[in-house]
C-alpha cells in the first residue's frame, strides 16, 4: 500500500473527467478515434504480423522508436482493456504494443491443423514469438486476467526480455497438480464457470450464449463498474473470431487436468509447476472492488524477489482494473520501468 491508494480516492470524479480530457487529446495526436455515442476511445486501424503458428493481430500507439511497452489482456475482455492506458503512455514517448490473444480478435492460426491449445505457457510463447517478429528484445509488460498470468510467465522464465512488469492480482502462474487441490466451498463457488465449462453443456452453452456470458462475467467481476453498451459491444466483437470458443474451453479443461497438452510445453511446464520466484522490477495491483476469484496481496509478496511494490486501487475498481482505472495503471508502468 502506498500514495497511490491515497491519491485515487481523492475525488475520483474529478479524476475521471480530466483523465477522458488528457486522453482524448493524446488520441487525437496518435490517431485513436473517439465515436461521439461510446463511453471510450477506440483504436485506430490494427496490424498483423505472423510470429510463431500465429498471425497475430494487434493495436500500436506511440512512436516506433519509444521504450517497448507490452500489454496483455484477459478473458472475457480483449484490447480494448487497454484502449485508455495506451495512449496515455503514448503521449509519454512508450511504443505501445496491445496483441489480440490466440483466440480473441483479429488473431488467426497460420494452420488450420494446428491444435487450439489454451494452456499457460503457449500463450507466453505466442507473445515472445511476437516480440521476435517485431524486434523487441526488451519490454515493460503488463497484464490483467489471463494476460497477467502470461506477464507473470514471461518475468519468470525469460526475465531477459521482460524490462520490469505490472501484474494486476499479482502471481498468478499455476499448474495442473494444484488445479486439483479442492478449496473450501465459497471459494469454489466462484469458480462455477470452470466446472461449466468441464462440461459438453458447458461448451454448448458458452459457445450459443458467449456475448450474454461474457456480460455477466463483467458484472460479477467488477460490481461496481456501470460500463454501457457501447463499451461492451466494442470488446465482445472480439468473442468472434472462430478459434474463441475452443481456446476458452480448452484452457478452463487443462487448468483442471481435463484436457491433453501439447508435448513442447512439457519442460516449460515443469518449471512452472516449481513456482518460480520473480525477480524484474514489479507493481502489483488489486482493486478494492474486484469481484473475481484472487489471491490477497499477502499470499503473493514471497514471489517477487526484485524491487516490489503493490497497490490497491480504491474507489469501487473491479477485476478489469485497466480500463476501470487507466491512470493509475499507466502511473505503474511508468514508475515500475523507472526501477528497471
Amino acid at each position: 500500500m502506498d500514495a497511490m491508494k491515497s491519491r485515487e480516492t481523492i475525488d475520483h470524479r474529478r479524476r475521471r473527467i480530466v483523465g477522458a480530457a488528457a486522453i482524448a487529446l493524446a488520441a487525437i495526436e496518435l490517431g485513436i478515434s473517439q465515436p461521439a455515442q461510446a463511453a471510450s476511445a477506440s483504436f485506430g486501424a490494427l496490424k498483423e504480423i505472423e510470429a510463431g503458428v500465429l498471425k497475430v493481430g494487434y493495436a500500436e500507439a506511440g512512436p516506433a522508436d519509444g521504450a517497448a511497452v507490452i500489454l496483455l489482456h484477459g478473458w472475457p475482455y480483449d484490447i480494448h482493456m487497454y484502449v485508455d492506458v495506451a495512449p496515455l503512455l503514448a503521449a509519454k514517448g512508450y511504443r505501445v504494443i496491445v496483441p489480440y490473444l490466440r483466440g480473441y480478435g483479429t488473431t488467426r492460426f497460420l494452420a488450420k491443423e494446428a491444435m487450439r491449445n489454451g494452456q499457460q505457457p503457449a500463450l507466453a510463447v505466442d507473445i515472445i514469438n511476437l516480440m521476435d517478429a517485431l524486434k523487441i528484445d526488451k519490454a515493460v509488460i503488463g497484464g490483467c486476467d489471463w494476460g497477467a498470468r502470461t506477464a507473470d510467465i514471461i518475468a519468470a522464465l525469460w526475465p531477459e526480455r521482460c524490462k520490469a512488469l505490472v501484474s494486476v492480482s499479482g502471481y498468478l502462474i499455476g499448474n495442473q497438480q494444484a488445479g486439483k487441490l479442492p478449496l473450501p466451498p465459497k471459494a469454489e463457488l466462484q469458480w462455477w464457470y470452470q466446472y461449466y465449462f468441464a462440461t459438453d453443456r458447458g461448451r454448448a452453452g458458452y459457445e450459443k450464449y458467449t456475448r450474454d456470458f461474457a456480460r455477466l462475467i463483467w458484472q460479477l467481476a467488477s460490481p461496481k463498474w456501470n460500463f454501457d453498451d457501447a463499451t461492451f459491444a466494442q470488446s465482445a466483437a472480439a468473442f468472434d473470431n472462430p478459434d474463441h470458443v475452443a481456446i476458452v474451453i480448452h484452457n478452463y479443461r487443462w487448468r483442471l487436468g481435463l484436457a491433453e497438452g501439447e508435448a513442447q510445453f512439457d519442460d516449460l511446464e515443469k518449471r512452472l509447476a516449481q513456482a518460480p520466484v520473480i525477480g524484474v522490477p514489479t507493481i502489483t495491483l488489486e482493486g478494492d472492488a474486484n469481484g473475481a476469484p484472487h489471491p490477497e496481496p499477502d499470499a503473493y509478496r514471497k514471489m517477487f524477489s526484485g524491487p516490489y511494490a503493490h497497490r490497491t486501487i480504491t474507489g469501487g475498481i473491479g477485476h478489469n482494473l485497466p480500463q476501470e482505472a487507466p491512470q493509475a495503471f499507466a502511473d505503474a508502468i511508468t514508475d515500475v520501468d523507472s526501477k528497471s
